[in-house]
């Protein structure tokens, strides 16, 4: 068996999802509030100063703290079949089709959240590894499990998922930076729809 990593945001899809999900689940109220209390860490992402790793779990603490996770629930299942459907790459699904039909393991590992990742996953039969928020007596305390899966992370997600000896080959498909790390676990690795020979399996 094969094992093929797909990154998701602008790998799968051709924009961020992130960004996209936090206004469509969060009321406006709070994110009339929220904006007013983490303005700073946007500036700072926008000059280039704090890394997207930093910033994303900031924002989903504004967005998603003690909120009830059965009606967030609901809004991302809504989100994941009005919207992701209108923003998938058809060449990245095909991708997905293929490696499916060929009986491979596909795994999903973004930095971006559970929430509503785990209802496209469901619908396209794939397995999910992503930053997951931590809900305690049925509410969102704001915070990651395991901190963002991006970077050395999404290495150590699919590690500890899997063991990479099991399998004969294996593909990894990114587009940034925080991919390399995955990347690096891979026989076939395709950064932005092109071939990297540049970094070898580990």
């Amino acid at each position: 068996m094969n094992l093929a990593l797909f990154d998701f945001d602008g790998t799968v899809t051709t924009e961020d999802t992130f960004t996209a999900f936090l206004f469509y689940a969060t009321p406006k109220r709070r994110l009339v509030i929220g904006f007013a209390l983490v303005w700073p860490f946007i500036l700072l992402y926008k000059l280039g100063l704090l890394p997207a790793r930093k910033t994303r779990p900031v924002l989903a603490y504004v967005a998603f703290w003690r909120r009830r996770e059965e009606e967030v629930d609901l809004i991302a299942k809504r989100f994941a079949a009005e919207y992701l459907a209108t923003v998938l790459r058809p060449d990245a699904m095909e991708t997905l089709a293929e490696h499916k039909a060929n009986g491979d393991d596909v795994y999903l590992v973004s930095a971006t959240l559970n929430i509503y990742l785990r209802h496209f996953c469901q619908q396209h039969g794939i397995k999910l590894l992503s930053s997951t928020m931590e809900v305690k007596n049925g509410r969102f305390t704001g915070r990651y499990v395991n901190g963002d899966c991006s970077c050395a992370n999404k290495a150590i997600a699919v590690k500890g998922a899997v063991e990479l000896s099991n399998y004969s080959m294996i593909f990894a498909y990114g587009d940034t930076d925080e991919d390399l790390p995955m990347l690096e676990l891979a026989d076939k690795k395709v950064m932005c729809g092109k071939p990297l020979t540049s970094i070898s399996r580990k």
